[in-house]
């Protein structure tokens, strides 16, 4: 097998298109792809035929409007190409109508009070930047999704309006620096993936796991991740196997799948791919995580993306790395945030830079929210990622080039140090300045910023809704005070000093699991909204509403709806979680500690009556085990009780601080007995598989 030969051969891609298409009907696509023009009836006949001829020469026999509503998964619905001819037979057709617009059943989503049920009509339209894919059969068409109003039902139609929302106030600053050949700006991304494996068979055996994603319980295991023996180990040859289908899968549908490798965490990997649009870098992710699931299952695997399904060891999570880039019309490209050799010259790069700070500084809770889900919190400041409070990794070099400015001193241009390794086979190397710090939620890595809050099962497009807007806004407020000047240069380095003043409290290139960092931006005025909780309200203030409108990303019944499908998301998860905890304590841990006091109380008995015998042990295990399972039975009512409350009539602040202080403090207390009862209850007497069952198994 040559990459070559496979890779995007399931991809309606642009080759394709310049090999079916008429030249005049692919230069109209071509037109309306990179400019949005509207496509003619004629053009979408032409290219639907085309599509559907390509589509059932690979064996398809159905299509699919794919799209991603607000449930953070995708969603189709399958309509074949056949068309009945009168005498019993069929013919196979595929209309430009058919292609550009579909209109799927939209009762059953979550729309945040935008529509009605009695409402029920919801329109798919083709997003012509994406391109189609056939996968199982079925040509898979990108669409965005929308109300009968019109307003944004999805994940993707905002994700595009940012996307112009950046182009627009970043060509305006080019422009200012004399750029003339440039045509538009986008946003790259590159998200890396990380997961669980582990056997299915195992799997299949935790009902916590199949419902809700996580364990619910679970001691830990003799053995974790103290050793560091895991992160970057051999493959396996079961996990070897698994990832050579899923590259060759994702290949075959244009992803890029790069880097692939062991994770901290026992059971736990990584796949990245390289950067794309922050469209098609979402459409792929999300992508990669659907095949990802398939391919574990015919492997005998299952694919665990839960933010932390395994308590006490590393959770997993999506680093989300972002840049900006110009293209010109000759197909060139020029990444905005590229420092060159002497960043320190480069007014350009220190522009966007400090556009970049003080976008983080002023919508830190923005990027805050942006990561928040019931999941995450369990992983967000577990010294596995990074904490809930925002902060800004620059580097040494970076950092000190601004604060020159801001003072006003020249900057001396360091030699880039030498690494001295200590074997002189090896070769030398210059240091890295703008190294990572793996503990930054946000930090400079070269060329880009990488965003390290995301969950692992988070769509990357919230996150990228907001920094595409917010660094948008402060473009735009750059653009309005330096296409007044009088003197441009005077005028730009004035700005720059004045913006890395303003907004240096953001930056931190220290270590943020330190305690003294909580105290340190405590005094900087930065926020630590610590829960997704204390974090989504502030989706709906009037500066975040403010922001949103006034870029055309989102109107502000759009930000409330999508408010309260969050929020609701959040309670709805914490309830699925309750309810799953106390079914498998009734159904499962009752038993068992029953079953074995029951065992434990008749040796007693034969140890007592034979008096020769000691009893010692079997009267401890029997005494500790009946107290917890005491203890078990009042912490379950205490439970049960919330769970009963959780329904009352509240707000749906009011509701999601209920579940987050008194159902989830009733599992987590529920949780320590069960744990405990785990190491005290012999194996035989459980069917549910042990951490070391789960973490081993593959």
């Amino acid at each position: 097998m040559k990459i070559q030969e496979i890779f995007g051969n399931m991809v309606f891609n642009d080759s394709v298109m310049r090999e079916k298409l008429p030249k005049d009907v692919y230069r109209a696509l071509k037109k309306t792809m990179s400019q949005g023009t509207h496509l003619e009836l004629n053009i979408a006949n032409t290219v639907a035929g085309a599509m559907k001829d390509w589509a059932t020469e690979k064996g398809a026999t159905h299509f699919s409007h794919w799209f991603q509503p607000m449930t953070g998964v995708t969603a189709e619905k399958h309509d074949s190409f056949i068309a009945p001819t009168g005498d019993g037979r069929v013919i196979t057709e595929f209309s430009g109508k058919a292609l550009v617009r579909g209109e799927p059943d939209a009762s059953s989503f979550p729309s945040g009070g935008l529509r009605a049920t009695f409402e029920a009509r919801g329109y798919t339209v083709w997003d012509t930047t994406s391109y189609a894919f056939i996968k199982d059969g079925t040509l898979f068409i990108p669409t965005a999704f929308c109300s009968y109003c019109g307003e944004a039902l999805d994940k993707k139609t905002p994700l595009l309006r940012s996307m112009e929302a950046i182009d627009k106030q970043a060509m305006r600053v080019l422009k200012l620096f004399g750029n003339t050949t440039a045509t538009r700006v986008i946003s790259q991304v590159g998200p890396e993936q990380e997961y669980f494996l582990i056997d299915k068979s195992v799997y299949l055996k935790r009902p916590d796991l199949i419902c809700t994603g996580r364990t619910l319980f679970g001691a830990r295991p003799p053995k974790g991740q103290e050793m560091d023996d895991h992160y970057f180990g051999r493959l396996k040859p079961r996990v070897s196997a698994f990832m050579k289908e899923l590259d060759e899968e994702l290949w075959k549908l244009g992803v890029c799948a790069k880097t692939k490798h062991n994770e901290v965490a026992p059971a736990q990997h990584e796949l990245a791919p390289i950067f794309s649009t922050a469209n098609i870098a979402t459409d792929h992710n999300q992508l990669t995580m659907e095949v990802m699931k398939t391919v574990a299952d015919r492997h005998s695997l299952a694919c665990l993306l839960h933010e932390k399904p395994f308590a006490g060891v590393n959770g997993s999570g999506k680093h989300n790395n972002w840049s900006i880039t110009a293209e010109t019309l000759s197909g060139t490209s020029t990444n905005l945030l590229e420092p060159g050799k002497t960043p320190h010259e480069n007014a350009q790069f220190l522009l966007f830079l400090v556009a970049v700070i003080k976008a983080v500084d002023e919508y830190q809770d923005l990027l805050r929210l942006s990561a928040a889900s019931a999941g995450n919190d369990h992983r967000l400041g577990a010294n596995e990622a990074p904490p809930a409070i925002i902060s800004m990794f620059l580097g040494e070099e970076l950092t000190e080039i601004l604060q020159a400015l801001e003072s006003g001193a020249d900057y001396k241009d360091k030699a880039r140090e030498q690494m001295e390794i200590g074997a002189t086979v090896l070769p030398h190397f210059p240091r890295d300045t703008t190294d990572r710090n793996r503990t930054s939620p946000f930090a400079f890595t070269g060329n880009k910023f990488e965003f390290r809050m995301l969950g692992s099962a988070f769509s990357i497009s919230g996150p990228n809704i907001v920094l595409n807007t917010i660094v948008a806004e402060s473009l735009r407020q750059f653009a309005d005070v330096l296409e007044g000047a009088a003197d441009f240069k005077q005028a730009l380095a004035t700005l720059i000093k004045k913006t890395f003043k303003e907004h240096k409290r953001i930056v931190f290139n220290g270590n943020n699991y330190a305690e003294e960092w909580v105290c340190e931006a405590k005094k900087r005025g930065l926020s630590n909204l610590k829960t997704t909780v204390d974090a989504l309200p502030e989706f709906i203030t009037k500066k975040s509403i403010e922001l949103f409108t006034r870029h055309n990303v989102f109107a502000e019944t759009e930000v409330l709806s999508r408010y309260e499908i969050m929020m609701e998301n959040y309670c709805k998860t914490i309830h699925i979680e309750a309810l799953t905890m106390v079914d498998i304590v009734k159904g499962e841990i009752f038993s068992a500690s029953v079953d074995y006091q029951n065992a434990l109380a008749k040796l007693l008995l034969k140890k007592r009556e034979l008096s020769e015998y000691d009893a010692t042990m079997e009267e401890q295990l029997l005494n500790s085990i009946s107290k917890l399972s005491a203890c078990l039975i009042k912490r379950l009512g205490k439970l049960e009780t919330a769970i009963l409350e959780s329904g009352e009539d509240r707000n749906i602040l009011e509701q999601a601080t209920f579940y987050r202080d008194k159902v989830f403090t009733a599992m987590s207390e529920l949780r320590l007995i069960v744990d405990e009862l785990e190491t005290l209850i012999a194996k035989k007497y459980t069917t549910l598989p042990t951490y070391a069952d789960m973490l081993y198994s593959v």
